[in-house]
């Protein structure tokens, strides 16, 4: 009798293999409905696993999706290194950012997640090498950002974090796709709840960015 269910990878190369092919089920899964919606049992029957076979992997369903955020930003970090001219102006940066986040749907739902659960339901350790992994990926495009802008360190760290927990949150408030967001643009009088993930991130951050240029420290 033959059965679906994989082989245990027994190889390094063959659970990297396995690994790559949880977090693909994974990413696809939450593009097409949300991180919170999809469960382990998701993922597992999505790569013909059964769900305790998964826990080889990863310990939670949290950690697969703190790697993925992980991968988002490594993404996201190379991007925005591209795209920042060697020098340019609040108002220029402001968009560059706004723009590569919100088209970045499954990223900005990861960055509201993490902190409020994923990173909350794995072992310290798990968190640690995501912290790590993340701390590296803000340095590399603060550093872009005191160069482009004439920032200092820590003012190109707060708009870094400034930028990617406002599109946590925007995107979460937008709901894009969901009976909810529908309801409010059929509702003239919950017009105000209709967000625009990308043009209000993109003048939030203009003003943050023109405040810090405009203050005694970019001064010096």
């Amino acid at each position: 009798m033959t059965s679906a269910t994989p082989h245990r990878a027994r190889s390094a190369e063959a659970k990297k293999l396995r690994e790559r092919a949880i977090l693909d089920a994974a990413r696809a899964l939450a593009s097409e409905r949300s991180v919170r919606e999809v469960t382990l049992t998701d993922v597992a029957a999505a790569v013909g696993m059964h769900k305790s076979a998964m826990l080889r992997y990863f310990e939670t369903r949290e950690q697969i999706f703190l790697a993925l955020t992980a991968a988002g930003w490594h993404d996201w970090s190379a991007t925005i290194r591209t795209a920042l001219p060697e020098t340019s102006d609040a108002s220029t940066v402001a968009a560059v950012l706004a723009r590569t986040l919100s088209e970045r749907p499954l990223f900005c739902d990861l960055l509201a997640q993490a902190p409020l659960n994923l990173e909350r339901n794995v072992s310290f350790e798990t968190v640690r090498a995501y912290k790590l992994a993340v701390l590296a990926e803000v340095g590399a495009i603060a550093d872009d950002l005191e160069r482009s802008l004439g920032l200092d360190g820590e003012q190109a760290v707060d708009v870094v974090a400034t930028a990617t927990s406002l599109a946590g949150a925007l995107w979460q408030m937008a709901a894009p796709g969901t009976r909810l967001r529908e309801f409010y643009e059929s509702s003239p009088e919950l017009a105000h709840a209709v967000v625009h993930v990308e043009p209000r991130l993109a003048r939030i951050l203009e003003a943050l960015i023109d405040g810090f240029l405009r203050s005694p420290a970019a001064a010096r």
